[in-house]
């Protein structure tokens, strides 16, 4: 492991898992803490609890169709409910940097609370700090978020089958691009909007009409790739990806051309990446086109026997692209 923290260890890529794994893990170890999921589960006095927590340092404050505020909320309810848990409950803790205008902050807070109310879900408990001026970029955000989770059986890779298949609600990589659109040093115009947005509504609808429902996760940091890769990894099946079904604006793709991203690895803040039995699949695309934030869902691949472990994409053209885990990063600071 390198002697020294760098920027590609926030990137949720090959670096991110390596800190983790040879850190935290090893520091920490325990039965709860090894799973790795998007949210801690565990029982206690009968229930099930999901408990998450997450930091939101994205650079800058506001981008088109959000602000680090209805980031940090939309974030935590998303990592609680695609381990099927109901999010019941934020906390919301600030590290605030000394010349922030209140209004600024007022603003963020007003997108908090109101986020947190269209979710359901409230905010109970927080804390701030304030620290010299240069320190934080204006404002950091943490929020840690429990839930309890109503599904019999644990949504994990161990539940996977061959021939499941995958499915996104929607667009990828809108978020990057918009959040990229508003820094100094880039410059172009885009009507592209950020996703973030709560998925519980979505999730908590497909859930209990869906049993063959086998996992879910929310591609943020290191985007659809990284989080297929983090699904297959070390399991008995491998994932393939089908080029022309991955849903993906005509901007995003010709910015990600001019500025040498690929899009796959774009942070989304609004997406949910189902597998499911194969029989079940229709109708769970039926259902999430049929909610405001499924509309362009779509089924992008399936789960296949080889090669173990792996993700590839099948391109247009018929040919196989291995899909690996990055080591860098491709944007950082996204959220």
């Amino acid at each position: 492991m390198k002697e020294k923290i760098l920027l590609s260890h926030g990137s949720g890529g090959r670096l991110s898992q390596q800190l983790i794994k040879e850190l935290f893990l090893k520091k920490f170890d325990n039965s709860i803490l090894e799973k790795l999921g998007d949210s801690a589960i565990f029982e206690q006095k009968n229930i099930r609890w999901a408990f998450s927590t997450d930091s939101y340092v994205i650079k800058p404050l506001f981008f088109p169709g959000g602000d680090i505020g209805k980031l940090a909320v939309s974030g935590t309810i998303n990592d609680l409910a695609v381990t099927g848990a109901t999010p019941l409950f934020l906390s919301c803790a600030l590290i605030i940097e000394e010349g922030l205008q209140l209004s600024i902050l007022e603003k963020i807070i007003s997108s908090m609370k109101e986020t947190a109310t269209r979710a359901n879900v409230q905010i109970i408990t927080g804390d701030t700090k304030v620290v010299e001026h240069g320190s934080a970029d204006g404002l950091f955000i943490n929020t840690s978020g429990v839930g309890i989770v109503t599904t019999q059986e644990n949504l994990s890779p161990q539940r996977i089958k061959v021939n499941d298949r995958i499915i996104i609600n929607g667009t990828i990589g809108d978020h990057s691009i918009a959040t990229l659109s508003k820094r100094e040093e880039f410059d172009f115009q885009t009507e592209i909007k950020s996703d973030c947005a709560p998925l519980n509504d979505l999730i908590d609808k497909i859930i209990p009409a869906c049993p063959g429902l086998r996992m879910m996760r929310d591609p943020t940091r290191g985007g659809l790739a990284t989080v297929l890769n983090e699904v297959a990894s070390e399991q008995s099946f491998a994932i393939e990806l089908w080029e022309e079904k991955i849903p993906i604006r005509e901007e995003v793709i010709s910015i990600c051309e001019i500025l040498g991203f690929d899009p796959l690895y774009l942070a989304n803040e609004g997406k949910v990446v189902f597998i499911v039995k194969h029989k079940e699949a229709d109708k769970l695309l039926a259902m999430a086109r049929a909610h405001p934030l499924g509309k362009e869902s779509h089924i992008i691949g399936k789960v296949v026997s080889e090669p173990k472990g792996k993700v590839y994409l099948r391109t247009e053209i018929g040919s196989r692209r291995v899909i690996d885990v990055l080591t860098g990063d491709q944007l950082p600071r996204i959220c």
